[in-house]
């Protein structure tokens, strides 16, 4: 999940891209949904409740957003979208270690 806020507070403008990838049928990351203003509030809403980790970064953000929906990334992107996929996998692994501490 990528999004950004902007820095200027008088624009409440909101970017939200969430990607997916599955080993078995994608060559690739894509683009699952997306979406600007209240719609990616909602996208920001729906990763929180299901814990999915976000990454903030506004020029990949904007870079993504114009990828339609089921589009693969392209291949320069590759190795940014493997480090933050590797983020991910690193803030799964903290949430899931504290569930087990707590246990």
């Amino acid at each position: 999940m990528y999004n950004y806020n902007k820095s200027d507070k008088s624009q409440k403008i909101k970017l939200a891209i969430a990607l997916g990838y599955d080993e078995k049928k994608d060559n690739a990351p894509r683009v699952i949904t997306k979406g600007k203003g209240e719609i990616a509030k909602k996208i920001i809403e729906i990763a929180e409740q299901n814990k999915i980790p976000l990454y903030d970064d506004k020029s990949l953000a904007e870079t993504l957003s114009l990828l339609e929906i089921n589009h693969y990334i392209p291949i320069d992107l590759y190795a940014t979208i493997a480090e933050i996929f590797n983020f991910i996998e690193q803030q799964k692994q903290k949430i899931k270690n504290q569930k087990l501490k707590k246990v």
